[in-house]
């Protein structure tokens, strides 16, 4: 025991001087989601907001404070890969998005990003807001320090063509709408190249692309392709030459086959998917980024409050469709990440889409899987996020009672640490 203490000492005190600021957890349960194993009694080390080592519990350290998680179970912070954070939540009227100004918009999300971090989720893909660049806007003044949130990577905006999926539909004929609302519309490949390339120099972190219809889209069919293949392989490729990954709404099966072939890492809401595009997508390596809880909110909300009938209508029509294709997904083994299109329900509460996951095929671990280590493997930031980690950014939250057994665990009261700082 003594060589063993010992050894363990030498562990945590290895680089010592070289580190600002320690701090420890002492964390009665680790899920380790890269081995697929649980650790009893761990004691982490977190140097300068990064841990720096893991190992088993013997003493109290005393060259820094100890945060006391002996009684709970720790996971890696949450990942949502599908979030709108700028501006307000989804609600009956059309024209509600031209109600605020963009700096209203991002100041409302000030406000969602602090939900959304409390909540658990310490890292998001935001997948795009009305105005352009909103949430690049949003995503800078968190990392800066300026406003408390996850760690964001944004879209800027997204891609779709007039009238399409990402437009503002349903208004008069003769309205005008601001040009940042209009950045990402494009009429054929070559616009689409210059207008992925114009997004790219605004230092986004991905580009989303419209390639089907959406439920919330009035006048636009989630089942019907938009986006041409060769449109959208001129967006992956001008991405491909900055490093950037490019992911897809499709609901329907046809644009998401387009999508696919264009060269997209991910398919967003997948509802009409058939198996071809399900094969396409576990051969490629493909993600599904599946909301499969947000139909229930929708259909619940939607009709209390008299959001359009044909958007009712065609979430009725969606939202069991997408449910069975993500089942079909999970058996396949098609790659799932995790997200839920927060924004068109309430921010922060996101985890109530895990147990929907496990209802519909996966287990426990497969799902806390899709929400940390596989979601950042999608970002391509799986080296800094995802995983309780030497290495990795101290991002963790601490709950009671065992998710492995009961998800739902996730749904409710968390402490949240994110970069070795405990969220108030």
């Amino acid at each position: 025991m003594r060589i063993q203490a010992a050894l363990i000492a030498g562990l945590f005190a290895l680089n010592g001087a070289a580190f600002a600021d320690t701090s420890y957890v002492h964390a009665g349960r680790v899920i380790d989601v890269v081995n697929d194993r649980v650790l009893t009694d761990q004691l982490i080390r977190i140097d300068d907001g990064r841990i720096s080592a893991i190992a088993p519990f013997t003493t109290a350290p005393t060259d820094g404070a100890v945060t006391d998680w002996s009684a709970k179970t720790a996971l890696p912070g949450l990942i949502d890969m599908h979030t709108h954070l700028v501006g307000d939540i989804q609600s009956a009227g059309l024209a509600d998005p031209l109600l605020t100004s963009g700096a209203q918009d991002a100041l409302i999300g000030a406000s969602n990003a602090k939900k959304t971090l409390r909540a658990g989720f310490t890292t998001v893909r935001d997948v795009g807001a009305w105005r352009a660049f909103t949430d690049v806007a949003l995503r800078d003044a968190i990392n800066k320090g300026y406003v408390e949130g996850p760690r964001m990577a944004v879209s800027g905006g997204y891609f779709t063509i007039p009238g399409g999926g990402g437009a503002i539909t349903g208004l008069a004929d003769d309205i005008k709408l601001p040009a940042d609302y209009e950045a990402g519309i494009v009429r054929g490949p070559e616009d689409a190249r210059q207008k992925a390339r114009f997004f790219l120099q605004h230092h986004v972190d991905f580009l989303k692309m419209i390639a089907t219809g959406a439920v919330l889209t009035v006048g636009t069919d989630p089942g019907m392709p938009e986006l041409s293949e060769d449109e959208m392989r001129a967006i992956v490729d001008e991405a491909k030459q900055y490093g950037k990954k490019v992911t897809a709404h499709a609901h329907g099966a046809e644009g998401a086959k387009a999508a696919i072939r264009a060269g997209v890492q991910s398919i967003e809401h997948g509802s009409l998917l058939d198996d071809e595009a399900l094969s396409m997508m576990k051969k490629r390596g493909v993600y599904l980024v599946a909301d499969i809880y947000n139909g229930d909110y929708i259909d619940e909300i939607g009709t209390r409050d008299g959001w359009p009938a044909e958007t009712l209508q065609k979430n009725r029509d969606t939202t069991d469709t997408q449910r069975e294709v993500f089942r079909k997904a999970v058996k396949m083994g098609v790659k799932i990440a995790f997200g839920t299109d927060s924004g068109v329900y309430p921010h922060g509460d996101n985890a109530k889409q895990l147990p929907y996951m496990v209802k519909y095929g996966m287990t426990p671990m497969q799902a806390i899987k899709s929400a940390t280590i596989g979601a950042a493997t999608l970002l391509g930031w799986e080296k800094d996020i995802g995983a309780i980690k030497t290495g990795a950014y101290a991002d963790m939250i601490a709950v009671d009672g065992d998710p492995l057994t009961d998800i739902s665990v996730l749904t409710g009261g968390k402490i949240v640490m994110k970069g070795g700082e405990i969220v108030d």
